[in-house]
């Protein structure tokens, strides 16, 4: 379900901002949180290093990221929207937001309370498990 999910919510948003599911993946993390290193990246979004390095290389190369020297590590380059990749972000996350309310639009508002405290205790069972968002492998 979460790849028909990804694949739907691409294909809306493919069109009108040309970003593939990495690479908008990578865009909302950086986006939300600012200042992220690409390790954080990984383990923000759950995704393979491979896949976030590649995503960053062409979000890079289309000028939507720019890196930054961490001032504390010199070792740490720090990812950050430009203005192009703010434009893009503010363009993507309403019909993110949008899509959403339209999947959950079928489910009571109970349904989606219990539906939200299922996710979270399946997250927190993953993570008890050793597989939290910085576990490594294929996405």
């Amino acid at each position: 379900m979460t790849n028909r999910t990804s694949r739907l919510f691409a294909r809306r948003y493919s069109a009108a901002f040309g970003v593939s599911i990495a690479e908008w993946r990578v865009l909302a993390v950086v986006g939300r949180f600012g200042g992220l290193s690409a390790t954080a990246v990984v383990e923000r979004t759950a995704m393979d290093k491979v896949k976030v390095s590649r995503a960053v290389q062409a979000l890079l190369r289309r000028g939507l990221l720019r890196r930054e020297g961490d001032a504390a590590d010199r070792r740490v380059q720090r990812l950050a929207l430009t203005e192009a990749g703010q434009r893009v972000h503010a363009g993507i996350v309403p019909l993110a937001r949008g899509l959403e309310a339209e999947l959950l639009a079928g489910l009571a508002p109970p349904e989606r309370a219990a539906l939200v405290r299922l996710l979270e205790t399946l997250e927190a069972r993953l993570a008890a498990m050793g597989a939290g968002p910085e576990a490594e492998g294929p996405d």
